[in-house]
């Protein structure tokens, strides 16, 4: 029996539950949602058409761009630009914030976005995704335009916060801090169904996601944390098992589903981590949360992170509450160890 909780009745269906609600948050999300299903028709015929390989161009971190992270950009953009409801947006492509143009309404929201999170796997057909974080303007509610200090929010502040991955299927996950809901994109229908009600991540998993190749560069407590997944054994005698995809929105969405930890740690080459707080760590520490997990940059609840700058980098722990802790207990430890 096919489930006809669409993501636009889901969306409308949690507006009643707030009188107060103006239905422009309900609005947004429905422009994102129609966004990513453009992307994903071009993401699922990415080897069929000349969208693959690189631009020749580097973005705002010295990167190669893709073309596809190119056409993501875009495609989100002319999404969302004309709606009335954003005052201004930021993308991890864009060096500066996006602002409306002056023909369109300004409302109150910020959006900001990594329009094609994962993209160094788009052409070994590996799953990619898109992460959004949605913020209410903190400057004058007047129809101007946004600025910089609207996008600087911490993530605490979020009103709404998403990811779609493209995978063997279209799965948009989102939550407005109240629970979290995915749904999966049905190409008969082109609707987005219900398919996974109020998320809960594992309160304990038995999946790490890290690249390992970077070990020799790790600080000694986060050395010790792996080498005691490694050993540990549980109820059924079998230590951790090492998951590592290489796209954020994959590797945290199946320790979302089936429990465990996602780890970019700070190093001696990244002291500062190499995750972007406002497009990548902020919106899926807010899922992860409302899922009942923790995220934190080692010491701190990421959440809760004042950002100074749009490209800020951080450090990032995220899963299952109990791995987090355990985490946080190691980096402790050998600190205090460190400065004795």
């Amino acid at each position: 029996m096919i489930n006809f909780m669409t993501l636009t009745r889901h969306i409308l269906e949690g507006e009643k539950k707030h009188p107060e609600a103006t239905g422009e948050l309900s609005a947004l999300l429905h422009d994102l949602a129609l966004a990513a299903k453009v992307i994903s028709l071009e993401v699922n015929k990415a080897g069929l058409v000349d969208i693959l390989g690189f631009t020749g161009d580097n973005n705002v971190h010295g990167e190669q761009v893709k073309k596809l992270d190119v056409f993501a950009h875009d495609m989100l953009y002319k999404a969302m630009d004309h709606g009335g409801h954003l005052c201004v947006m930021a993308s991890e492509e864009e060096e500066n914030i996006i602002h409306i143009p002056p023909h369109f309404k300004r409302g109150k929201y910020v959006l900001l976005f990594d329009p094609l999170d994962g993209s160094s796997n788009i052409d070994a057909n590996v799953s990619i995704g898109t992460i959004f974080s949605i913020y209410k303007r903190v400057t004058p509610d007047d129809g101007s335009p946004g600025t910089l200090e609207d996008c600087l929010q911490p993530g605490v502040k979020q009103v709404a916060a998403g990811y779609v991955i493209y995978g063997s299927s279209t799965m948009l996950v989102y939550t407005t801090g109240e629970g979290v809901y995915g749904f999966t994109l049905d190409p008969a229908f082109g609707e987005f169904l219900l398919s996974h009600d109020n998320i809960k991540i594992p309160k304990k998993g038995r999946i790490y996601s890290i690249n390992e190749g970077n070990y020799k560069y790790w600080r000694p407590g986060l050395k010790k944390y792996i080498k005691h997944l490694q050993d540990a054994v549980d109820y059924d005698g079998k230590p951790y098992s090492a998951r590592y995809i290489g796209s954020m929105v994959a590797d945290i969405h199946r320790n979302l589903l089936y429990g465990g930890i996602f780890i970019y740690p700070a190093d001696r080459r990244n002291p500062n981590g190499k995750l972007r707080l406002m497009y990548e760590c902020n919106p899926m520490a807010f899922i992860i949360e409302a899922a009942g997990g923790k995220a934190i940059d080692g010491k701190n609840r990421i959440l809760e992170i004042q950002p100074e700058e749009l490209h800020q980098r951080v450090p990032i722990y995220i899963g299952s509450p109990d791995d987090v802790d355990m985490v946080r207990k190691f980096l402790a430890e050998n600190e205090m160890a460190e400065t004795e």
